[in-house]
């Protein structure tokens, strides 16, 4: 592969955040999943099995099967098994090819990447250089609105070389650029698939319905059926260019209560349940035949304000709320120590993440004297959203609880994901909780999609925040080509992310999964998504 000083650069920072993933992982099998002795996992080539079909109960459902139409990790973790990028990052982070097979920038603004010849998509169709342009195209088009629109948007034309060489010239340097290629919202749909979503549109059609309707790409798996609140069904796809998958089919079953879950786990009904929550642990530990898969992650749990509503319009309400909440509560008590405080939106392992950054410290009495000095040192009534996974149903509960000190009622409200998904994204709230996954291992992903006012709503910022100052920080940012600069860019937008004070940052989480020891060469990767592609079954 060829490398220019840019890519150079960028892999350079891929190892430097794979050291770093290793350093905090303990002993970690082959399949990125740490294990004791007896796991059934990590088994040699000779005992694979071929065929059977695994069912993993999910707490929800899929929003969307169009990589363009959503941004969440139910929807991601179901696409990234239909669908491939042109590269990927691999347990360690590290960008890998995949449909692509060469990758360099020729010009400071400009990628270049050589593709496979010999890829067809499920339903037939070829895959090639007029493909890719068709999806990067699609993903801008402001008539699909497309909540991963903010990947490439510094995206200004997507050249077609020949037939198996592309190039994306951006508007300015954007060294992150293959991290973001390497995304999900990047997986290659057929072209006949786009042509057929578009001419639905013109009949009416909300953009991405065919298409989420009837998912075509190239991956080891395709689609056979939804049955929308109940399960996803996949099967092998017998004509993949590599190696095909082992397994006949799998099930993402949705299981919304966490000991259901669990008992599906326990019964042999589940192979895997994703997520398992900190609470069932040791309920999953104890029974036979089946055992905790945890992984490192490069995520976040916050608690967001709408600062377009009063009284989090203010600041110093947002700071008070802020030192007013102990996170040991929360990290001990509720994720039963499992992860680490986080001072900012940064996981430690992720490039630009500053150790030294200035953070909103517990105390309570700065916290009402800040609350006194905004005009409520009487309180205030307010309401805190999250959907229904436990912790986070428990974090609210804390939340409401410790903030009881500054007189300030709040009420918790439940909602299904994907209805908690559309309000938040709309505005309606005041108070929410969610999480967020730096997947490309870049400060970039990990800022610009929640902080800038351009991604307001469903691409991911759900605070509502719209700041200038700030938004020509992150720009400079990601435009910047060296990286000492950049370092110190992603430091003073830290320090500037305390002061605005748009979220309270719970802690940065391990993920965990509730495995059966029947499930072989099963891979989580530090972005939450799971890897199927080598999963086999003990018969």
């Amino acid at each position: 592969m060829q490398f220019s000083k840019k890519s150079l650069l960028f892999l350079v920072f891929g190892l430097l955040l794979s050291f770093v993933l290793v350093a905090c992982a303990s002993e970690p099998d082959e399949s990125g999943n740490n294990k004791s002795e007896g796991d059934g996992e990590g088994t040699s080539e000779e005992e694979v099995v071929e065929g059977g079909e695994l069912v993993i109960a999910n707490q929800s459902d899929a929003v969307s099967l169009d990589p363009a139409g959503s941004n969440d990790t139910p929807s991601s973790n179901v696409q990234a098994n239909i669908y491939e990028t042109l590269v990927h990052l691999d347990a360690d982070m590290q960008l890998q090819p995949g449909l692509a097979t060469e990758w360099e920038a020729v010009e400071d603004n400009v990628w270049e990447f050589k593709l496979r010849d010999d890829v067809t998509f499920h339903d037939g169709s070829e895959f090639n250089a007029e493909v890719v342009k068709a999806n990067i195209d699609r993903i801008l088009d402001p008539d699909v609105a497309s909540p991963r629109f903010f990947l490439y948007e510094m995206v200004e034309e997507v050249e077609v070389v020949d037939d198996y060489t592309v190039r994306f010239v951006t508007e300015y340097p954007f060294a992150p650029f293959p991290a973001h290629i390497a995304h999900n919202g990047g997986g290659m749909v057929s072209k006949d698939a786009i042509d057929a979503d578009y001419e639905a549109m013109e009949n009416g059609e909300e953009p991405g319905t065919y298409i989420s309707e009837n998912p075509v790409g190239t991956g080891y798996f395709k689609f056979d059926s939804w049955n929308p609140g109940t399960e996803i069904r996949l099967v092998k796809n017998e004509d993949y260019w590599g190696e095909p998958a082992h397994l006949d089919s799998v099930v993402f079953k949705v299981v919304s209560e966490g000991l259901t879950r669990v008992a599906e786990l326990q019964t042999g009904d589940s192979h895997i349940v994703d997520p398992l929550n900190v609470n069932d642990v040791e309920q999953v530990e104890g029974t036979d035949g089946v055992h905790v898969a945890p992984q490192e992650s490069v995520s976040l749990s916050y608690i967001g304000f709408n600062v377009q509503k009063e009284p989090f319009d203010n600041p110093d309400v947002r700071k008070a709320i802020n030192m007013a909440i102990d996170k040991s509560q929360i990290i001990d008590g509720i994720y039963n120590g499992i992860g680490i405080p986080a001072v900012g939106p940064l996981a430690p392992p992720v490039f630009g993440y500053d150790e030294n950054a200035p953070g909103l410290e517990y105390n309570l009495d700065e916290a009402k004297q800040l609350l006194a000095d905004a005009g409520y040192e009487d309180g205030f009534s307010t309401t805190i959203w999250t959907n229904d996974t436990q912790e986070r149903i428990d974090a609210a509960t804390n939340v409401q609880s410790q903030l009881k000190e500054l007189n300030i009622d709040v009420e918790v409200e439940v909602m299904e994901w994907g209805t908690y998904l559309d309000r938040t994204a709309q505005g309606d709230h005041e108070m929410f909780v969610l999480g967020w996954s730096t997947v490309t291992g870049d400060a970039d992903y990990g800022l610009y999609p929640l902080f800038h006012s351009d991604n307001v709503g469903e691409p991911g910022n759900r605070t509502f925040l719209e700041n200038d100052d700030l938004d020509a920080m992150l720009e400079d940012a990601r435009r910047e080509e060296d990286e000492d600069t950049r370092l110190q860019l992603y430091s003073d937008i830290q320090a500037e992310l305390t002061e605005l004070a748009p979220m309270l940052y719970l802690h940065h989480q391990e993920y965990l999964l509730g495995v059966s020891d029947d499930v072989q060469g099963l891979t989580q990767l530090p972005t939450q998504i799971l890897q199927l592609h080598d999963v086999s079954l003990k018969q």
